[in-house]
């Protein structure tokens, strides 16, 4: 998905924070100052935004699932509604300690919960008490609430997205912890020098998180689209190479 200056500038992605918050890495992508507040400078949001959405399509192409996060009052509800059609995984509430470092005990968490359903779908749980079924019942609106959209990342992610590197700190150092590239929305308060491919934008305005979050999500769907019609060629292929038509003889 292109997108120029212009639709940025009246989303006020370029707003940063007060100059005295300003992190020394950012410089670069600083454009002036203004009554006190950094400007960040939307030409180089607009190449950051296409390297990236890039990197991520390729990553989608392959089938690997991308683990998007913001737990930010401002953004979760704007991830939710860009991320959940796309069936990527995504955390919106608090960042569970180990989620990709011990994603070993995570996975046994989401199995408590697959079988807790089980048990609902078989009828078992009704051999339980009263008591037991509420317990259980609290137990798996728990997990819903902390791992829902993973309950089906079975394995790590391809890459992680963020936004706000400041406030989701815990996941990034999981990530490149684990060599999992790292994408994210950077203020003028961030260290782009952490993130592989990061994003200068604002990471507090909801019209500023929208934006970016929308052109991501385009461009996976459009990644998707492009890997089911790669599916689709290659499986007709491999039928015709399978079942190659017999010439009739008189």
């Amino acid at each position: 998905m292109a997108i120029d200056v212009k639709t940025l500038l009246k989303a006020g992605v370029h707003f940063g924070h007060l100059t005295r918050k300003r992190h020394p890495n950012m410089s670069q992508y600083i454009f002036m100052e203004k009554n006190g507040t950094h400007i960040l400078d939307l030409n180089q949001t607009v190449s950051k935004l296409d390297e990236s959405t890039q990197a991520l399509s390729k990553i989608a192409k392959t089938g690997r699932r991308i683990l998007f996060v913001a737990t930010k009052k401002q953004a979760k509800d704007i991830l939710v509604k860009h991320i959940k059609p796309l069936k990527m995984p995504y955390i919106t509430e608090r960042w569970p300690g180990g989620m990709l470092t011990n994603f070993v005990t995570i996975r046994k968490a989401v199995k408590k919960m697959t079988a807790i359903d089980k048990m609902k779908e078989d009828g078992t749980i009704l051999t339980l008490s009263k008591k037991e079924r509420l317990q259980l019942d609290r137990k798996r609106e728990k997990l819903e609430k902390d791992l829902g959209s993973i309950s089906d990342m079975n394995r790590l992610p391809g890459a992680i997205f963020l936004v706000d590197i400041v406030k989701e700190k815990i996941a990034l150092l999981e990530a490149k912890k684990l060599g999992i590239p790292t994408f994210a929305m950077v203020d003028t308060n961030s260290d782009p020098t952490l993130v592989d491919f990061p994003i200068p934008s604002n990471d507090d305005a909801s019209k500023s998180i929208d934006i970016i979050l929308s052109c991501v999500a385009e461009s996976l769907k459009e990644a998707f689209q492009e890997r089911e019609i790669q599916k689709k060629a290659q499986s007709s292929a491999e039928k015709k190479e399978k079942n190659p038509s017999v010439k009739k003889t008189k």
